[in-house]
């Protein structure tokens, strides 16, 4: 069994800042990829940035320069930090991994639960 279990979401001004983190536990054998994705309310869930096993990291054009992703390789932890945010960054946080859990033969996709980051204008 994995687990994704997130925090750090909640409703802040726009222009303010919130962090949020996602570790990753269970029967992990290796993890390829962390990542966070946003859903808003009638749009399909998109890709907000990620950061691979050699450090490196893609963000969504709407994010760069604001967020910064980062990962704690031995907590199996990711954090995204987020300033200057606008209300349109408004949505459901999913954090993501690529693994692979013990006794498996490819690495597959899990996701948390999803926590809710509102900005108000």
């Amino acid at each position: 069994q994995v687990q994704l279990v997130e925090s750090g979401g909640g409703l802040v001004q726009a222009g303010g800042s919130l962090r949020l983190s996602c570790a990753a536990s269970g029967t992990i054998f290796r993890i390829d990829a962390m990542g966070w994705y946003r859903q808003a309310p009638g749009t399909q869930r998109e890709l907000v940035a990620s950061v691979n096993n050699g450090g490196g990291t893609n963000y969504a054009r709407s994010v760069k320069g604001r967020f910064t992703i980062s990962r704690d390789y031995n907590k199996n932890t990711v954090y995204l930090q987020m300033n200057s945010l606008k209300p349109e960054d408004t949505a459901v946080y999913y954090c993501n991994a690529h693994l692979m859990g013990l006794a498996k033969i490819t690495a597959e996709d899990y996701w948390g639960q999803g926590t809710q980051v509102t900005v108000s204008s």
